[in-house]
């Protein structure tokens, strides 16, 4: 059993940019090496302009390495919240560019040939309760009618089509979503962007952001200081000190993972006969596909808790028992991979993106980061050349979490009420 995402395990690395020097002046310095990151950097640098992605480990080590490899539709909220909320004119505008952002990856792909077993086999969503059921059918009308958008509710009675098992109350199936080997897809990202012109310095935690002016900022690494015309943070859950502002501003949360060793196509047909991309209605989210070469990847907030070795061992033992109540007939199947990342979460669920004191960012994915990060990269790149209407979420409040300062002490308290709502809803 390997404590190592299986993404990055079985992706073949698009070079070593541990040794890359830092230069002494870019136009626009990246922090975070993910799919933010690169695919600013790939964009930037198709404008001419010249760019330095700086990382502390390596390209993909964090989030963009350690999700489901999921891109699917919908915010990380319903879509009858996001009309409450912010009315339906608005709310169909913030949905379309989570399908936007499928079309973003599904384009970079193409354009840039990148082998990641990219497939559009839909997106599964599945009912805990019998009320989740009722806001589907909801959603479903909602969807139809406001955005020209359809999807397909299920009762509990025909589920059997979707899913091997009786765990759950009914289900909605969008077409639209797809999945992704992302370890192949953040190495295709980083190999394009270095062709295209972009350095990448990998071992280059930056440790210091020193405004000179306006948006010019001298960037301190581990490996060297670049002077910048303009920063992009691009940090997601592993957002630190170095931008206090942004860290009082979202939540790291651990999702964690488990995969399968590699199961019989019978079994596999059983699980999920048509491949979607699975995940459910409670809080404390299960989320669930086949990999490329026929595993079960089963994770959630198994915990709220952050990663370490300890806490992915003792999330993965929660999530093997939460695999078999739904998939008894798993019981021989062994776990070759464990591992955990961090989500950033927002206040309000919410991505946010912008500029603060001169600092640009793109952040607060809420779990929906792999069609959203790769997209915000290419937008946020027009948007810091100028095109405002590049960032649909420039006009939302980004109030701080209250109280946090540093480690997320709270965790266990929204843990707790989670585990409540997902009892009584």
């Amino acid at each position: 059993m390997k404590l190592i995402p299986y993404w990055l395990d079985t992706a073949e690395a698009s070079g070593d940019y541990r040794q890359t020097p830092v230069p002494e002046n870019v136009d626009v310095a990246i922090i975070g090496a993910g799919f933010t990151g690169l695919s600013a950097a790939l964009e930037f640098a198709k404008q001419g302009a010249s760019v330095a992605v700086f990382e502390t480990h390596t390209v993909g080590w964090g989030a963009s390495g350690r999700n489901g490899g999921m891109a699917t539709t919908g915010l990380a909220i319903s879509f009858s919240t996001a009309v409450k909320r912010y009315g339906a004119n608005r709310a169909v505008e913030m949905f379309q560019e989570y399908n936007d952002a499928i079309d973003t990856i599904e384009k970079l792909v193409h354009d840039n040939g990148i082998d990641c077993d990219y497939n559009r086999f839909g997106k599964l969503s599945l009912a805990f309760h019998k009320s989740h059921y009722e806001g589907f059918l909801k959603s479903q009308e909602k969807l139809a009618t406001l955005a020209d958008h359809h999807v397909t509710v299920i009762p509990k009675s025909e589920i059997h089509s979707e899913i091997g098992t009786d765990f759950y109350q009914g289900a909605m199936v969008d077409p639209l979503g797809a999945g992704l080997h992302v370890g192949k897809f953040v190495h295709g990202l980083a190999g394009a962007a270095v062709a295209a012109g972009a350095d990448i310095c990998e071992n280059a935690a930056v440790t210091e952001l020193k405004k000179v002016s306006g948006t010019v900022h001298d960037v301190h690494t581990t490996r060297g200081i670049t002077r910048a015309k303009q920063v992009l943070v691009a940090t997601s859950g592993y957002t630190g000190n170095i931008t206090p502002w942004l860290q009082r501003r979202v939540i790291p949360v651990g999702s964690f993972i488990i995969v399968t060793d590699p199961l019989p196509e019978d079994v596999v047909n059983r699980i999920l006969p048509n491949r979607r991309q699975a995940s459910d209605s409670k809080m404390l989210t299960y989320y669930f596909r086949i990999t490329p070469d026929n595993r079960l990847l089963f994770g959630g907030r198994a915990r709220f808790a952050l990663s370490s070795p300890d806490s992915d061992v003792k999330s993965a033992e929660i999530l093997r028992k939460a695999m078999l109540e739904l998939f008894p007939y798993l019981s021989n199947a062994k776990v070759d991979y464990i591992w955990g990342g961090l989500v950033d979460l927002s206040m309000d669920q919410m991505v946010h993106a912008g500029q603060h004191d001169g600092l640009f960012y793109s952040l607060c994915y809420s779990g929906h980061g792999v069609q959203m990060a790769a997209h915000m990269g290419k937008r946020m790149a027009h948007y810091m050349a100028g095109d405002k209407s590049a960032n649909v979420w420039g006009d939302l409040k980004n109030p701080p979490v209250p109280g946090h300062f540093g480690p997320p002490w709270f965790l266990p308290f929204i843990g707790a009420a989670a585990k409540i709502i997902d009892r009584v809803k």
